[in-house]
């Protein structure tokens, strides 16, 4: 009798990601790695990149010396996940992270405009499955900001987990992030 096997899908791991990433084989181009899947990512356009560095803007000004703001760079979720979130707030100084990507965040913050969906489920589900408390889409489709707290496994969903609170915000409200209670943020500070 023959045995059958069935074709695998790889698993990337990080090692192995950063591996290729060094032979240049992402050379020009933006990717991620999301649950072992190197996933490319949307050309990022003008509204997009100004919406960006208005989120930065808005959360350094009420996020203390305790936390470094950092633009689309990576964050460690586990072995086989490692996104670039568009903005996240993570704890301590620059220097903290000199040899290693921070794996907690006070926040995490994607700019959405082709992306909406994909950030609502995938990103979703994983920023929850990891425990981040507070994950906001700024979403320029819809000129609002979607704030997601209090993670929950649900085996409904991508990767088990999902946000047990959805509120919107519109231009003219404001929201102050968990780690941050007394500073404001304004709707309308974050969108081009």
């Amino acid at each position: 009798m023959v045995s059958v096997t069935q074709p695998q899908v790889h698993v990337w791991t990080r090692d192995e990601y950063q591996r290729l990433a060094d032979l240049g084989f992402f050379e020009g181009r933006r990717v991620e790695l999301i649950e072992g899947q190197v996933m490319d990512m949307a050309a990022m356009r003008s509204p997009h990149a100004t919406a960006v560095d208005l989120v930065d803007a808005a959360l350094k000004a009420v996020f203390d010396a305790g936390y470094y703001v950092r633009q689309q760079k990576p964050f460690v979720i586990s072995d086989i996940s490692e996104p670039e979130p568009d903005v996240a707030v993570v704890p301590g100084t620059i220097r903290d992270y000199a040899t290693a990507h921070p794996t907690t965040a006070a926040l995490l913050v994607e700019v959405a405009d082709t992306s909406v969906s994909y950030d609502r489920s995938v990103k979703g589900s994983l920023y929850a499955k990891a425990g981040i408390a507070d994950y906001w889409i700024v979403n320029l489709v819809q000129r609002q900001l979607e704030v997601y707290r209090q993670p929950v496994a649900d085996d409904e969903v991508t990767y088990g987990w999902r946000y047990g609170e959805v509120v919107t915000y519109l231009p003219g409200q404001a929201v102050a992030p968990l780690a941050a209670v007394n500073g404001r943020v304004a709707v309308e500070d974050l969108l081009p």
